[in-house]
């Protein structure tokens, strides 16, 4: 029997302790190319920490990460990103008081032969990248404060496909959007989709969750409760495994994880 595809990233038992608190209690979970999973969960479940591991911002105290099949050590943000691991926070790290482009190239700057910044370059860049992932965008002057949240969101994406992304963390990316601007930000997660980006999707809301992605993983405690397809699963018995912290009894379910 021929073997599958290798996933973009493996992480296989993964601890983290607060004091004497197990925040992420041996979890394991996996992600494929051109994959969204959603992670789901009440507040303190693990879901943030859990991804913080793979970003970087968090050290586990046991387990390990794989990517493209081979073990690799990620102790820092620069480690991941050095794996092309980008992250977008709930607070997206935009600085307010600038714009598009000196966002997009926050930390990043690029320079002229002389040391200067460049900015017609980086301004020429942000056009680009933007232009693939939101057409109608065109306030490229204006401070992000002034921006609706469907356009900072865009800018953050863009932040991390520019720097080429393989591997997308997204936590609560359509959190207090309105209607319209949530379909935006769905659309953008698609549009990575196709490209063959893998994204880690953090949510609260399990009718995003349903709609972008390919499998759901659920925690409560810091523990896995489960992962399922969203085509082989509903809403209701994903509620159940948040609620009750285990895994629905259903012979539909033969198998948990796997390749898409």
């Amino acid at each position: 029997m021929a073997e599958g595809p290798t996933p973009l990233v493996e992480m296989r038992g993964i601890e983290v302790a607060f004091g004497g608190v197990k925040a992420v209690d041996g979890v394991s979970l996996d992600l494929y190319a051109g994959e969204v999973v959603g992670l789901l969960g009440h507040n303190g479940a693990g879901k943030s920490t859990l991804i913080k591991v793979l970003s970087g911002a968090v050290p586990a105290r046991a387990g390990e990460i794989l990517i493209d099949g081979a073990a690799v050590r990620i102790a820092s943000p620069q480690d991941a990103r050095r794996h092309r691991i980008e992250t977008i926070y709930q607070t997206l790290a935009l600085a307010d008081n600038l714009n598009a482009a000196a966002n997009l190239f926050l930390g990043r700057e690029l320079t002229t032969p002389t040391g200067l910044l460049d900015e017609e370059r980086m301004e020429a860049e942000t056009r680009r990248i933007l232009a693939r992932l939101n057409r109608n965008f065109d306030r490229f002057s204006t401070p992000v404060r002034s921006l609706s949240g469907g356009q900072r969101q865009s800018i953050a994406i863009a932040r991390a496909v520019h720097f080429d992304a393989r591997i997308l963390i997204m936590d609560e990316p359509t959190a207090a959007l309105g209607v319209q601007e949530t379909a935006m930000v769905a659309e953008l997660v698609r549009q990575l989709k196709a490209e063959g980006i893998g994204i880690f999707l953090i949510s609260h809301d399990i009718h995003d969750v349903f709609d972008l992605s390919d499998r759901v993983t659920v925690l409560k405690n810091g523990r896995l409760v489960g992962t399922r397809r969203v085509a082989e699963t509903t809403q209701d018995e994903v509620l159940a495994m948040i609620i009750q912290g285990e895994p629905p009894s259903s012979s539909r379910h033969p198998r948990e994880g796997g390749d898409p």
